[in-house]
């Protein structure tokens, strides 16, 4: 993504009744966002629970209550053990009562599971309007809401999975509300957070898994292009000598909306069980029937719902064009560092996955244009709907467009087929300038680093992104700006081609990519290490997207600028040729598999027999 300001986005309004048929995981906990990779559990557990009181026979410590009269023993409900309990509501007008307690989760088990029992009576006689709501939370995210409409004889247990949360200290709440009028009790005791469970170790080997994925997606939209709802599947194998025994989809853009209105929707899983949804709802585990060994292969499956929100953004709708990029449900990776679980980031990208084969199938108008990662071909559908089935091999990510394009079509001189489409607005000069720019950029790149091999190349042309551009495989957004496409076509290379961590190690596609995009323009570098000058000593070029997002009026200057720069200097130190040399050998060595720092500078080491230390050292690059 080529950087610019940052600035907030309204999502818009979620469009949720069209997805209502979609269910979610049964116990749908949620996580707080991840700074770092999610580590497995060690294998010893001792099995503990951490609730205090949660029986209320101790008086009102450690919780926290709105009001001295929601634990009690007064008449009126009954405890379901002993002779206290708390009750929430039961007021009949309207008003909201509050339990809470800081808990702190214990790491080292397989399992943590918060249980309570809850009755609840109503004098609501609605049997579909939920008026009075309980909801139950860990953190700021919500576990499970209970209403009304729940009303029993006696208390019913509640068990939710909240493993999720190991290692962390979180604040449990329950919050009642009622309406205008018609009571709604909710009477809560025995509330519990235990964990069990022996785990397995994390891997001590680096392999990357689950490996060679294979993606199979048929969608059909609205007719707006905004709504689309289908059926994903995906089929992989286990390459670590570690069993695998669950797998995480990220459902990365379920950041544009709430855990309770989600832009992303999986229901109806096979091949595996859903459990929990965690770091903001954009990672959802499925637990696989049985362990798969290492060269095992499986296939899980689900419903997809997928509602674009407002906004020119990389997901977003720009009034009738839509961009849909991170859409699809993807493989977490594990490594030797556990499952990388780490946050969506708004400021760069936080996206990490293996090449993989996709096979997409997008039923929709024939009034609108669908752009799309890999080779499309496109055939009648029902009436007044076309079918675009795009195929894409060796990728890392998909990503479409939806709407009433321009499009114009050219080739570039090594033979890749290049399409521009430009919403309205979009001059057809400016359009053919941009088509001019993408033939030279992709012949360019190729030239240094390798040939292109995804085929045709898209380009989607808004003025109005507030991101400037972003890359995916053989697509790209971006604005009339000939630096800005150079940039997102360097990325089919650096980050398509040749991947990375781009949470952990965002330098490694921007810097590398910036770097490329200055030759590709004939841009020197001449002297702009020069110009550097450090905010503090633990600003580095190779600093996480966590580091940069808690300094991110810096992200920019350091990671494209600086990083760029470095490469600069490596190319005077070592010599053009050299240079040259080295990263035309590296992109092969890492052609559709994963770079890291470590890599690159033992590569850039064996280039010359001058030591690189201070180098490095000077450049702040480490890792």
């Amino acid at each position: 993504m080529r950087s610019t300001p940052h600035r907030a986005l309204g999502a818009g309004a979620i469009v949720a009744a069209a997805l209502a048929a979609l269910c979610l995981p049964t116990t749908p906990a949620a996580a707080a966002a991840q700074p770092t990779a999610q580590h497995s559990a060690a294998a010893t557990c001792t099995p503990t629970q951490v609730v205090a009181n949660g029986g209320f026979e101790s008086g009102t410590s450690p919780w926290s209550q709105s009001s001295s009269t929601v634990i009690t023993s007064r008449s009126g409900q009954s405890a379901h053990s002993g002779s206290s309990y708390a009750w929430l509501d039961g007021v009949g007008s309207t008003h909201t009562d509050t339990l809470s307690q800081s808990v702190a989760v214990p790491s080292g088990c397989a399992t943590a599971t918060l249980t309570f029992w809850l009755h609840i009576d109503t004098d609501e006689t609605t049997s579909s309007v939920a008026y009075d709501k309980l909801t139950a939370k860990i953190g700021a995210t919500t576990l499970a809401t209970y209403s009304n409409l729940d009303d029993a004889t006696g208390y019913v247990q509640k068990s939710l999975d909240v493993s999720a949360y190991a290692g962390q200290s979180v604040t449990l709440s329950f919050t009642g509300t009622e309406d205008s009028s018609l009571q709604t009790s909710f009477v809560l005791d025995d509330i519990a957070l235990s964990t069990s469970g022996g785990t397995t170790p994390p891997p001590t080997d680096a392999t990357r898994t689950p490996a060679a994925p294979s993606y199979t997606v048929n969608l059909s939209s609205d007719t707006s292009g905004t709504v689309w709802s289908g059926h994903e599947s995906v089929s992989f194998t286990n390459a670590s000598p570690t069993a695998l025994s669950e797998v995480y989809l990220r459902l990365w853009d379920n950041y544009h909306g709430t855990c309770d209105a989600m832009p992303i929707r999986v229901g109806n899983v096979t091949g595996g069980a859903a459990g929990a949804l965690s770091v903001n709802c954009t990672a959802l585990r499925i637990d696989l029937p049985s362990p798969l060994s290492q060269g095992q292969s499986t296939t899980i499956g689900f419903d997809l719902g997928i509602t674009v929100p407002s906004g020119a953004d990389r997901f977003g709708h720009d009034g009738a064009f839509s961009f849909i990029g991170n859409a699809l449900p993807l493989l977490a990776i594990r490594d030797g560092a556990g499952w990388h679980l780490d946050p969506y980031t708004n400021n760069g990208e936080s996206f990490y996955s293996l090449a993989a084969d996709f096979k997409v199938t997008l039923d929709h108008p024939s009034s609108l244009l669908v752009p799309a990662t890999g080779t499309s071909t496109d055939t009648p559908g029902s009436s007044g709907r076309t079918v675009t089935t795009a195929t894409a091999a060796k990728v890392r990510d998909f990503a479409w467009a939806a709407g009433p394009f321009t499009k114009i079509s050219g080739t570039s001189t090594a033979g890749v087929p290049i399409s521009v489409y430009s919403v309205s607005g979009i001059s057809s000069s400016s359009a053919q300038s941009m088509l001019s720019t993408a033939k030279s950029a992709v012949d360019a790149h190729a030239s240094r680093f390798g040939a292109y091999p995804y085929g045709e190349l898209d380009a989607v042309i808004d003025n109005n992104y507030w991101f400037g551009g972003m890359e995916y495989p053989g697509f790209v957004l971006d604005l009339v700006s000939t630096t800005a496409l150079t940039h997102e076509i360097g990325h089919q290379w650096w980050y398509g081609i040749v991947g990375d961590d781009e949470y952990n190690s965002p330098w490694l596609d921007e810097a590398f990519t910036d770097y490329a995009t200055d030759l590709a323009l004939g841009k020197t570098g001449s002297n702009c290490w020069s110009g550097v000058s450090w905010a503090s000593s633990a600003e580095k070029i190779t600093n996480s997207m966590a580091y940069w997002d808690a300094h991110s009026s810096r992200y920019s200057t350091v990671v494209y600028g600086y990083g760029k720069c470095a490469l600069h200097d490596l190319r005077r130190v070592l010599g053009d040729t050299a240079m040259a040399k080295l990263l035309k050998d590296y992109a092969a060595a890492h052609w559709y598999g994963v770079s890291t720092t470590a890599e690159f500078k033992a590569a850039a080491q064996a280039a010359t027999s001058t030591d690189l230390t201070s180098f490095w050292s000077q450049h702040r690059i480490e890792g």
